[in-house]
């Protein structure tokens, strides 16, 4: 938002308060003021002059010998070599001696033997750009437009005495994007009372609106409030000097004096407004209503536009002539021929404009305020300081009354605040009558009630709506500066990470390092996936529908992260990446019961993906394969991140949907299983069209449940370990892991180790049978071991392994 200086001191008096004052003040109250630009540029000297001739130079065919008066004894003689030059025009002069942008110095000079005293400027050389210029002028000799004293400083007039400050608001103060906003704030820090507009309006007694004009809004939410007024007879042209000034101030170039009064009043009040051409609304009729379906609007930038249902709309008779709050229609807008304007003010739904603005990628200045939220009480106020000045400027008569869909103020809830809990909050020690004192500066109403104050803030602080809002209030117009410091009161504690944001960053740490990438993948789903992977599970298939899905591949919330894995493995493979290492953190859905009745289960899962080489092709390695054993491996290093005691892991062979029978475990910590782990079903390779690949799935939450982060030390042991290896014969079904148990629980404390270091079947060994060698490690801290004590338990280990699996030592 851009704030001029001058015209912020017509709303409030700034008597020996400067630009960098106002600045200062605003920062400090959490408005923050990014720039303070002056317009002058450095110009200086340049008055106003009036071409008393302009005769041909006798040496060049494209040059004028001007006789200029400026308000001196003499006139000046110049010579200029614009086209436009003419006699009897005013024209901005820089004098001999003047200063131009870039500190260029006028000096006198000859130009093809003639003597020239200054030079008559055009726009540019005066430091204005040229969107800012009329048209016929930006290739000539600026031209003003309206009687100006002889010799008078021409900064004035082209507002080069001005400095712009430009706010930069966050998104609370939307009260701000207006110059009334900005005087009502600058009046609080100030203590001074706002000088608002005068509007005295007169209104043509033998017409009434309500016969001109008929109003219908069909939809009371998305418009709380829509008004009109009907100016007639106006004449369409250029604004006058000082309205085009304040738009440039802010940036807005002229267009003609009906539409710039909309952008003053914009500007002015933050109330957007629209121009209709009255003779072009058909059957003279106004329908505030939402779109139908397919509808379409040629809008002011003649583009035509497609139309949905939840759209509000300005309609006539026929068809929609504006976009509600964003832009109006092109079939409607103010012409060179216009004679009688319809001025539209409104309020529209916040939402509803900025996800119609949003969908058309139009940003403009109505729909940013409207988005924001406007004031309904400066509604009329508005549509009648517009009216007036089109009558002014335009020459036309205001028709007698308004069209108003809500008559009457707005008016907010008061909010309940006690003076200490505020001073709790703030840390001062201010009285009520304080308190009462900046409210009263805030213009907002104050009421005692016993110990409370009951507070009614004006409609256009819509920031406000609760005590700790007004704490805030009370903060800045006391000074953040004002506040004493003070230490924290209470005992310091010792910031940390909570187990589940350890376990977070250890599983995202031991997965990364390990060579995996994190992906982040959408929580929806097209169901179709499910069903062709075979997931017929009532926990897979109860997924929740979305009321407003992106698509019809992202309509259902997902219960397992499989489907959203498996697109990102076939992207990959589609896209030529010839090896995949992916995990993601996050969560399934899985309900209760279809339809909802209560919020379901959010579940947090880790997934990962992986297919191709481990380490990628590289000269000096040996390509080694992704299997199943790689990415139990990288598992167990995450268990062991996680501080999980390996010896209660286990893996059980398992069929899943999806996976291959043959290589498919599940994992168990302690004997609750905690997720799987296995290589895709050929078919499912098949149909994706991958290659071998492996998943797996974990359970994030009962993981958290095992999960230990208190690092125990321990001293180094001082006896040496002793090894012995032992190979048994079993039935070829039974599973390592189970043998793997029973050596735990039967080998007693001195057994600390036990690693399975080969698997063998064939010659020398029964059909049906397999052998499982393992390597046991014994160690005694206390004291060195002996071989009768290892001796000992591998009997008990041997005779537990027989007896319970019918195993044989192999000799």
């Amino acid at each position: 938002m851009n704030v001029s200086y001058k015209w912020l001191s017509e709303w409030i008096d700034l008597t020996d308060v400067t630009p960098e004052i106002v600045a200062d003040k605003l920062t400090n109250a959490g408005i923050e003021v990014d720039s303070i630009d002056k317009l002058d540029q450095g110009v200086q000297g340049v008055v106003v002059g009036k071409v008393l001739k302009a005769e041909q130079h006798p040496n060049a065919d494209k040059l004028r010998v001007c006789t200029v008066d400026v308000g001196e004894s003499e006139p000046l003689q110049i010579v200029c070599g614009a086209a436009n030059v003419a006699k009897d025009q005013l024209v901005p002069v820089a004098k001999v001696g003047a200063v131009l942008p870039g500190n260029f110095k006028i000096k006198k000079s000859k130009l093809r033997g003639v003597e020239s005293q200054g030079m008559i400027c055009s726009g540019q050389e005066l430091g204005l750009e040229n969107k800012y210029i009329p048209k016929e002028l930006q290739d000539g000799i600026y031209v003003l437009p309206e009687n100006y004293p002889l010799g008078s400083d021409v900064r004035p007039i082209f507002n080069l005495d001005d400095t712009v400050l430009e706010l930069d608001l966050t998104p609370n103060r939307s009260d701000c994007l207006s110059m009334r906003g900005v005087a009502y704030e600058m009046a609080a820090l100030l203590n001074k009372q706002v000088k608002k507009p005068q509007v005295e309006m007169t209104e043509l007694e033998q017409e009434h609106i309500d016969k001109l004009i008929t109003l219908d809004v069909q939809d009371s939410e998305l418009c709380p409030r829509y008004a009109g007024r009907i100016v007639k007879g106006v004449t369409i042209g250029p604004s006058p000097m000082w309205l085009r000034n304040r738009l440039q101030a802010a940036g807005i170039r002229s267009i003609n004096n009906i539409v710039d009064i909309t952008n003053l009043i914009l500007l002015e009040y933050g109330q957007p407004l629209h121009a209709f051409d009255y003779d072009r609304l058909a059957n003279q009729k106004v329908v505030v209503r939402r779109a139908k379906a397919n509808e379409m609007i040629k809008t002011l930038d003649e583009i035509e536009r497609k139309l949905t249902e939840d759209m509000l709309v300005i309609a006539d008779d026929k068809e929609a002539i504006a976009i509600a709050g964003v832009m109006g229609g092109y079939d409607s807008e103010v012409t060179s021929e216009t004679k009688n304007i319809f001025i539209e003010s409104a309020c529209f739904n916040s939402v509803s404009v900025r996800k119609t603005s949003t969908a058309f990628g139009l940003r403009t200045e109505a729909s940013i305020r409207f988005e924001k939220g406007t004031d309904p009480n400066i509604v009329t106020e508005a549509v009648d300081r517009a009216a007036v000045l089109m009558a002014q400027l335009g020459g036309g008569e205001i028709v007698q009354g308004i069209v108003d869909s809500s008559p009457g103020e707005v008016q907010n809830s008061p909010v309940a605040i006690e003076v200490n809990r505020i001073n709790q909050r703030v840390g001062t020690e201010l009285t009520k009558e304080q308190m009462i004192e900046i409210f009263n500066r805030l213009q907002f109403t104050v009421k005692e009630q016993g110990d409370e104050l009951l507070v009614s803030v004006p409609t256009r602080r819509r920031d406000i709506t609760i005590a700790e809002d007004l704490s805030e209030e009370v903060a800045r117009l006391y000074g953040y500066e004002n506040i004493p410091t003070t230490l924290p009161i209470g005992q310091s504690t010792q910031g940390r990470l909570t187990d589940e944001q350890q376990a977070r960053r250890r599983v995202r740490d031991c997965l990364i390092s390990a060579g995996w990438y994190e992906a982040v993948s959408y929580s929806f789903i097209n169901p179709n996936r499910v069903t062709e992977l075979e997931l017929n599970d009532d926990i897979y298939q109860k997924m929740i529908p979305l009321k407003m899905p992106l698509s019809e591949e992202r309509s259902h919330l997902r219960t397992t992260m499989l489907p959203s894995m498996l697109e990102l493995a076939q992207y990959n493979s589609n896209h030529k990446n010839e090896a995949i290492k992916l995990f993601e953190l996050g969560k399934v859905f899985r309900p209760k019961e279809l339809p909802l009745k209560e919020l379901p289960e959010e579940k947090i899962t880790v997934a990962g993906i992986a297919y191709g080489n481990i380490n990628g092709l590289h000269w000096s390695n040996q390509t080694q394969a992704v299997d199943f054993y790689y990415v139990k491996g990288v598992l167990e290093q995450l268990f062991s991140y996680l501080g999980l005691n390996q010896s209660g892991i286990s893996y059980r062979p398992v069929t899943k949907p999806a996976l291959h029978p043959g290589q498919t475990a599940v994992i168990e910590i302690n004997g609750e299983e905690v997720g799987y782990i296995g290589q895709l079903h050929p078919k499912v390779i098949k149909q994706f069209n991958l290659p071998k690949t492996y998943y797996f799935e974990l359970d994030y939450e009962k993981l958290l449940e095992h999960a230990n982060f208190k690092i125990q030390y321990q001293s180094l042991p001082r006896y040496p370990a002793i090894k012995r290896d032992i190979a048994m014969v079993i039935a070829e079904e039974t599973n390592a892991s189970d043998i793997m148990d029973t050596i735990k629980k039967s080998g007693g404390d001195l057994l600390i180790d036990i690693q399975l270091f080969d698997v063998y079947a064939g010659k020398g060994i029964e059909a049906g049978k397999k052998s499982l060698a393992f390597s046991l490690t014994y160690r005694n801290r206390e004291k060195t071991l002996t071989d009768e004590e290892v001796q000992v338990s591998i009997d008990s280990i041997l005779a537990e392994l027989e007896s319970k699996w019918q195993a044989e030592l192999r000799k």
